[in-house]
């Protein structure tokens, strides 16, 4: 997806086709249909300057009616960092993302705990394995009230958790000040997961890490799954 703004559409384009040679084609934000598409990324950046809350204006762009029509079907959806917020803000994930703690725009190679392999997205992934990505964000504190933190720990929707080298989730590894130390979620379903960090930083051993390509290869393999 391209939204007035948006920058990481590139990056995670060449996560895709570049690397993983599956093909990408740009959806604008002024369309009004994806259904041509496997799978939607909703890419970081800072959609429409990010006025009033961010993602709050993306959310009624032409297209997230398509996007949220999609969802709905079942198709896969990957929001990354402002992706997330703009899928919070369309209802199709719950909670919010709040100012970080430290009131600070933090950048810098985090490392993430899966905690489960059951949504697209963490289909190649097993629970406990440690991946190193990169984060770039102001405002990336995962917030909800206590009654719907309950249901998405108790549903296992929780797909990240910010940790350690080591796999220990800390206060001192959370970056942001997240709730739980969450760094991503999946909807019940399974079949959208919004997450901060950006996988698609870390798709090349040339970049520091490829622990990224876990996330796009488990998207590939699902579609795969799917009956035609």
């Amino acid at each position: 997806m391209v939204f007035p703004g948006t920058w990481s559409d590139r990056d995670c384009a060449h996560a895709v086709l570049d690397v993983l040679q599956e093909p990408v084609r740009y959806v604008d934000h002024r369309e009004q249909s994806v259904d041509d598409l496997e799978l939607v990324i909703l890419p970081g950046g800072f959609s429409y300057g990010d006025y009033l809350r961010c993602g709050a204006i993306a959310r009624f762009a032409p297209v997230m009616d398509a996007v949220a029509d999609f969802a709905n079907r079942g198709g896969l959806v990957l929001g990354i960092c402002n992706g997330f917020q703009i899928l919070q803000e369309a209802r199709l994930l719950p909670g919010a993302l709040l100012r970080n703690a430290s009131c600070e725009f933090r950048c810098e190679w985090v490392h993430l705990r899966v905690e489960q392999s059951n949504s697209a997205f963490t289909l190649d992934s097993r629970p406990g394995q440690v991946l190193r990505i990169p984060i770039s964000h102001g405002e990336g504190n995962f917030f909800a009230d206590p009654e719907t933190l309950e249901v998405i720990e108790r549903s296992g929707q929780v797909v990240f958790r910010y940790c350690g080298a080591d796999g220990r989730v800390t206060a001192d590894a959370n970056p942001n000040g997240s709730l739980h130390n969450i760094a991503g979620i999946t909807n019940a379903r399974g079949n959208v997961v919004g997450m901060m960090p950006h996988p698609e930083r870390a798709c090349e051993p040339l970049l520091g890490s490829d622990d990224g390509l876990a996330i796009f290869r488990s998207a590939i393999h699902a579609l795969a799954r799917v009956p035609a």
